[in-house]
């Protein structure tokens, strides 16, 4: 006899949302329990159908298999020995556009032997002068290589792999119970298709060993931290003749004790004497080209910078070099003799008979120090 409409059953339509799915079962199952209708055993096989229906079309997996194969998709005793007048039609051919996506193509198919080799990163630490100017250094790496002895195939010289007895070659098995049928990679020869019986023994039967190579890495000019190198094809070898991976080479530039980089710009400080902030002077400052003689102005502040342009850093990705800023810092004399000490103080005396005009900065702070505190009633 042929089932109901599992919709009709519930009294909703097959576009019904899961909450009108759901309302619409509370209702019926109340009128139908059998708690409530003792009188009527005709009831409870109501509400048997009432609770399949539900079971089904409140899972979305149930119901989405109910409205494209009907009550054969959810029923395991209808499942492919002929429900659907398929006759002896193979489940995977019949059905591998609706679960190709899912186990990765139909049941017949094999995963490649041949599998690309991994990538590497190798990280390179570098001077300031190496990264501005760029280099060529050598680095050794511990990588994956193709066995020599077997080519790759991981197999003994003179024989080769062997179709896997457990798959038959397909790369995967599958296990069917009804309609619903579970594919998954072959454990034996993880989803190759083949076996080796008489593996190699340098490489054991992987087709690749552990080796270290010494590269070549030409760095350009202008490369930063966090920069890094793409070397094609210097990964780990691939597995039975795959391509090889490609080795990244990732830049840290090392702290420079005098200059500190900002992009194409490089800073350092430059200290000066008290009589040179005074009365000015030249200063030898160096640069990654050599020296340079800066102009120090009468009356110089601490902390203020002087420009040279172009002696920066040159982008790696091009444009014009960057500049180098030079921030002056006045240090205070240490270790002062008594015939030191009276001068400053000397020096001291006369520089405050003549109030703010010596020292404009100080007494525009303590000016407003005053205005804080006056707000304050201080």
């Amino acid at each position: 006899m042929a089932k109901e409409d599992y919709y009709e059953l519930l009294g909703v339509t097959r576009n019904a949302s899961d909450d009108e799915i759901k309302k619409s079962f509370r209702c019926l199952a109340m009128k139908y329990h059998p708690d409530r209708n003792r009188d009527n055993p005709k009831t409870e096989e109501q509400f048997k159908k009432i609770k399949e229906a539900y079971d089904v079309l409140s899972d979305p997996k149930k119901r989405s298999a109910y409205d494209q194969f009907g009550h054969a998709g959810v029923d395991p005793s209808m499942g492919a020995a002929g429900g659907f007048g398929f006759g002896g039609e193979n489940f995977s051919d019949i059905f591998s556009d609706v679960f190709g996506d899912i186990f990765g193509g139909g049941g017949s198919r094999r995963r490649s032997r041949a599998q690309r080799g991994a990538d590497l990163r190798y990280n390179l630490e570098i001077t300031l002068e190496e990264a501005v100017a760029g280099t060529e250094t050598k680095i050794r790496v511990p990588t994956l290589v193709v066995c020599e002895q077997c080519g790759g195939t991981g197999a003994k010289k003179g024989s080769a792999p062997i179709t896997c007895p457990t798959c038959q070659g397909h790369g995967a098995i599958r296990m069917q119970q009804g309609f619903f049928a579970v594919q998954q990679t072959c454990p034996t020869c993880h989803g190759t298709g083949q076996q080796i019986k008489d593996p190699c023994r340098a490489c054991h039967g992987q087709g690749r060993i552990q080796e270290t190579k010494t590269l070549s890495v030409k760095i350009p000019a202008g490369v930063d931290t966090g920069d890094r190198i793409r070397l094609a094809g210097e990964g780990e070898a691939g597995e039975t003749g795959g391509q090889p991976g490609d080795l990244y080479v990732q830049i840290t530039v090392k702290e420079h004790p005098i200059f500190t980089r900002d992009g194409p710009n490089l800073y350092c400080e430059v200290p000066i004497s008290f009589p040179t902030a005074c009365l000015g002077g030249d200063m030898e400052v160096p640069t990654l080209d050599g020296k340079v003689v800066l102009k120090i102005p009468p009356e110089t502040q601490t902390g203020r910078l002087f420009r040279l342009r172009g002696k920066g850093v040159k982008p790696v990705r091009g444009g014009l070099a960057g500049d180098l800023l030079c921030r002056v810092r006045i240090e205070t004399p240490v270790h002062l003799n008594k015939e030191q000490l009276e001068l400053i103080k000397k020096l001291d005396e006369s520089l405050s008979g003549g109030g703010s005009h010596h020292s404009p900065q100080a007494h525009g702070w303590l000016d407003g120090v005053k205005q804080f505190f006056d707000k304050l009633g201080l």
